[in-house]
């Protein structure tokens, strides 16, 4: 499937336990070796927590150097639209190792996510040290006075005049690995054109321009609601493959939605021809 041309490779877990290891999930995710995708998603069954929670199924997402991801938005949406299909339901509950997800129909193949709250805690996103995390002290030419979120997954957001203008992996990559990001983040560069209009462009972890990013769209719009640089809680946010809408309640929970697409269905071999 892919949601914004994230293409996500999503396999069925529930009756064969599947298991990949770093290197199959890097070959699976690698377009010359495999069927290429920005992640590998695993559906399994929900945990006893999860089922009390009322989950239909857990959602595993691995990166694609092969390590598990806390959360993506645009997996979500992608991965939610095939249990709403797969249950005829109208809203489902999926569980992740950061909690249980909302999900419903928003329309023909729109999707929302309750992405859960944002938290601006140097602890919870997390950092090696406190500071300020709406002036985080690090910069990166153009790059300065980031804000530090977490929704789920590290992110810093940094608000630019001109975001047409900058090289973003050049500049993006030097943050994504400093040392005051123990896990690494994902580096955000926004502009805003209206108060409900961002233009965003996100440096993943571990090392990647995505074309979208579901939890990026969600913490930019909480990033420019902090700056002051809207007061609007619903806002669309435009990537280079595309837009969501992101809505921020008044606990800071994000919804995020936008559109999804099934792309194919097929069978992947394993070691020793073992189809899985």
């Amino acid at each position: 499937m892919q949601g914004l041309h994230n293409h996500f490779v999503i396999v069925d877990g529930r009756d064969l336990p599947y298991k990949p290891t770093i290197n199959e999930t890097i070959q699976i995710c690698d377009v010359s070796t495999g069927v290429g995708g920005d992640q590998l998603l695993v559906i399994e069954p929900p945990t006893a927590k999860g089922a009390a929670s009322g989950a239909y199924a857990f959602m595993r997402i691995i990166n694609i150097d092969g390590r598990d991801a806390e959360a993506c938005g645009n997996a979500t949406r992608c991965f939610g639209w095939l249990m709403l299909e797969e249950t005829g339901r109208d809203e489902i509950v999926l569980e992740t190792i950061v909690g249980p997800l909302r999900c419903w129909r928003k329309g023909d193949k729109q999707v929302s996510v309750e992405m859960g709250r944002i938290s601006t805690r140097w602890d919870l996103i997390p950092l090696a040290k406190e500071v300020d995390t709406l002036r985080v002290p690090l910069t990166s030419g153009p790059l300065k006075n980031g804000v530090a979120l977490n929704i789920g997954n590290p992110h810093i957001v940094f608000f630019v005049d001109d975001l047409d203008a900058l090289n973003v992996p050049e500049l993006a990559g030097p943050i994504q690995n400093d040392d005051l990001f123990p896990q690494k983040v994902n580096v955000g560069v926004a502009q805003k054109m209206s108060n409900t209009h961002l233009r965003l462009s996100v440096f993943e972890r571990p090392g990647l321009l995505t074309k979208a990013c579901g939890s990026g769209a969600c913490v930019a719009t909480r990033a420019a609601q902090l700056l002051g640089l809207t007061d609007k809680k619903e806002v669309k946010v435009e990537m280079l493959a595309g837009s969501v809408n992101v809505t921020l309640e008044e606990d800071s929970n994000a919804i995020l939605t936008g559109s999804v697409e099934f792309c194919f269905s097929g069978r992947l071999t394993g070691r020793e021809g073992r189809a899985v």
